[in-house]
């Protein structure tokens, strides 16, 4: 079993940064794929970036590229999203997701359904 626990949330300024974090349990963090999806007031979920167990390939929804930065430190046990930029649009709960295998397709990625052990999310909130 794999627990996640998500941090880092808060209310910010449109412009501010944040930075998240996801602490996993388990002794094989390091071969873990992970990822961050959130999910808006009166919407579905949605993919905002992914890891590789290596941390070599990272993966990002247009709408948040070039504004956050997924990372991770197997050390740690510990994946990370530093949020530059915030907009109002951004606000959500964000979700720590796992899956013990590695992604052979780049689509699997991007697939909620890929992934098998998720946090309890944590709220943020950008003000305009």
């Amino acid at each position: 079993q794999v627990q996640l626990v998500e941090s880092g949330g808060g209310l910010v300024q449109a412009g501010g940064s944040l930075r998240l974090s996801c602490a996993a349990s388990g002794r094989t963090f390091s071969s873990y794929t992970m990822g961050w999806f959130r999910q808006a007031p009166g919407k579905e979920r949605e993919f905002v970036a992914a890891i590789s167990w290596s941390g070599g390939s990272t993966y990002y929804s247009d709408s948040v590229k070039g504004r956050f930065t997924i990372s991770r430190d197997n050390a740690k046990n510990t994946m990370y999203l530093q949020m530059n930029s915030l907009k109002p649009e951004d606000t959500a709960v964000y979700y720590c997701a796992a899956d013990r295998d590695n992604f052979y397709y780049s689509r699997d990625y991007y697939e909620e359904k890929k992934y098998d052990y998720w946090g309890q999310g944590t709220q943020v909130t950008v003000s305009s």
